[in-house]
């Protein structure tokens, strides 16, 4: 997931917050230059009580990459600030957390001299939007000048030029493209052709100052709502940077954080952040548990079992013969808090699994493999 939004707006702090680092915050544009990467753990109940059941040496739980972008202004779609790099920069991310900033603070700049969150959304998205009709109309000149190339023995499908056309005319808008309706053929080319900003997922993260976001009131946040269901839609999740700086302070001390809980009726909202962009990527991550290692494992959503097993690795793919499954659920409630699968097995809930089975968030799984052929090359 990449971090996107105007300068100042909390981009760095946030993911700071996310992903325990210390990347440059200050306040002024352009403080953050190349992209920050890093990876923050998937909070998980379930990991949770799997790793204390079987307390094992090593404890691996699913992972988000993230990635801190630079702040975006007006017209960086033309190279303003380091717009162009910071463009390719959000090409190159599967997701967008887009954070714009509710809070008023005389001490930190806002790159248009006043707060208004809604003006901001419009500039990002259209600042996309260029972007991705830049990457169009490039496409199509390329493609154009290919069958020039063939002195008329090809030319360009209908399917082609009615898809570019929709495209431009959408983008033309401020329109992103994922707010189309496509058909499958249509995909199928956009995503042959063309890599799009405005494709991709998107969270709309509201930082707002703390005591609004104790308070859950802020004047902006249903207009930053109407805004978004006027715009194809999507997750709002307000949260407040300052906020979970203070949290962050009590790291250390989980009595007193418990108390600042208690005290101001509030807690974190970054673990709802993080699952909430897991998801939106289409993933999902199964269990394996034993003496030896607790460790989810990420695949896609939809994921066949043997595509599964090959995540560990590629043999496992290669060789796969079945899956032993159960789901989390199942376990936690058969178990009798103890780490042995016969309770699960004698109940019925413990299955054998083959290479059609789509694997489900929370299955915990053992692979059976069977014997890996070495190619021997000849003489």
């Amino acid at each position: 997931m990449g971090v996107v939004g105007l300068p100042n707006v909390g981009k760095s702090s946030l993911f700071n917050l996310l992903t325990e680092q210390a990347a440059a915050a200050e306040n002024y544009p352009f403080c953050t230059i190349e992209p920050n990467e890093a990876r923050c753990a998937v909070p998980d109940d379930r990991y949770e009580h799997l790793c204390s059941l079987w307390k094992p040496p090593s404890c691996y739980p699913a992972f988000l990459f993230v990635t801190d972008i630079a702040g975006l202004i007006k017209g960086a779609s033309e190279g303003q600030g380091l717009g162009n790099a910071f463009l390719s920069h959000i090409q190159a991310v599967d997701g967008i957390y887009h954070v714009v900033r509710a809070f008023e603070n005389d001490d930190v700049i806002h790159v248009d001299d006043s707060v208004d969150p809604v003006r901001d959304l419009e500039t990002i998205q259209a600042e996309l939007c260029k972007k991705d009709l830049e990457i169009v109309e490039k496409a199509m000149a390329a493609e154009e000048l290919a069958t020039r190339k063939t002195a008329g023995k090809f030319k360009l499908s209908p399917l082609f030029n009615d898809t570019m056309a929709k495209l431009k005319t959408m983008l033309s808008e401020s329109k992103p493209v994922r707010n189309g309706e496509w058909t499958t053929s249509e995909v199928e080319l956009i995503n042959e052709k063309l890599v799009l900003i405005t494709t991709k997922p998107v969270i709309y993260l509201v930082n707002m100052d703390q005591k609004d976001y104790i308070r859950k009131k802020n004047k902006w946040l249903l207009k930053i709502h109407n805004w978004i269901q006027a715009h194809g839609g999507g997750t709002m999740i307000p949260f407040s940077v300052e906020f979970e700086q203070a949290v962050w302070d009590k790291r250390e001390d989980p009595v007193a954080l418990e108390a600042f809980y208690k005290e101001v009726g509030a807690v974190s909202t970054l673990p709802k952040i993080i699952k909430t962009g897991y998801a939106a990527l289409d993933l999902i991550y199964y269990f394996t548990a034993g003496e030896k290692e607790v460790r989810c494992w990420t695949v896609r959503r939809g994921a066949l079992a043997p595509q599964a097993a090959g995540v560990i690795h590629t043999d496992f793919e290669k060789a796969f013969i079945k899956g032993e499954v159960c789901a989390y659920e199942d376990f936690k409630a058969l178990c009798n808090g103890q780490k042995s699968m016969a309770p699960i097995k004698a109940a019925g809930k413990y299955r054998q699994e083959g290479k059609t089975y789509v694997v489900q968030d929370g299955d915990i799984i053992y692979w059976q493999i069977g014997t890996i052929q070495k190619v021997v090359a000849k003489k």
